[in-house]
């Protein structure tokens, strides 16, 4: 089943009377259940797409349907709304807030759904567990590790069970130990039905996903399997 869309998708962005162009013309599907990685050279356009697929920002040009609806020019409201219920970020640089400790990290996102306390708390325990942390889970962020604290990002990430994570750069602040354990983590994740795609340039991450999208210069240059 088809859970995200691209048909023509520009992103321009203009600043004093200069144009840059970000995307140029980019088409293609999702479906739910599969595993993507982005992959090009720094300003190829990767982390541009993640953001238009999350609903972090809207096309210039062209389409983006997320189950079948077309988001290309909803609110800020409305968007908020697909994000919160439906998508999962983690990011390279953690964003954790530093005076929440791991498990008050990983229940804020339920708020804003209104799940109660309790409920929020018992969740985010289950999920620090699924990442291997739930005896840090009173610990805040500036004492953990980085691997550590990319772990609790992806419990964040799972909190309101999305039905899409979406990964920038998700191993590029860590060791190649703690890259891997993540990278584990989220196939994990997949494997169990969350649709994942991964922005990447490390090519070792990019050989894990069984479809991988090749940007440069704003475009598709080749896409292999799928």
């Amino acid at each position: 089943m088809e859970l995200v869309r691209l048909k023509n998708v520009w992103k321009i962005y203009s600043e004093e009377r200069v144009q840059t162009i970000a995307l140029r013309g980019i088409s293609f599907s999702i479906r739910e259940g599969e595993n993507i990685a982005i992959i090009g050279p720094s300003g190829s356009g990767k982390s541009t797409l993640l953001h238009l697929i999350g609903c972090l920002d809207t096309p210039t040009k062209g389409n983006i349907y997320f189950e079948g609806k077309d988001v290309s020019n909803l609110s800020d409201s409305e968007l908020s709304k697909i994000r919160r219920e439906k998508i999962g970020f983690v990011f390279q640089f953690f964003h954790l807030i530093p005076t929440m400790t791991a498990l008050e990290n990983v229940m804020l996102p339920m708020i804003f759904l209104g799940v109660p306390k309790e409920e929020r708390r018992r969740r985010a325990l289950r999920l620090l567990k699924i990442v291997g942390l739930e005896k840090r889970a009173n610990h805040l962020p500036s004492e953990l590790s980085g691997g550590e604290r990319q772990r609790v990002a992806i419990a964040r990430a799972m909190a309101n069970n999305p039905k899409l994570i979406l990964a920038d750069e998700p191993t590029g602040n860590l060791d190649s130990k703690s890259g891997r354990e993540i990278v584990k983590i989220l196939f994990g994740l997949n494997k169990k039905g969350v649709t994942l795609i991964i922005v990447t340039h490390d090519l070792e991450i990019a050989k894990k996903a069984k479809r991988k999208i090749y940007l440069k210069d704003g475009k598709i240059i080749k896409e292999v399997g799928g």
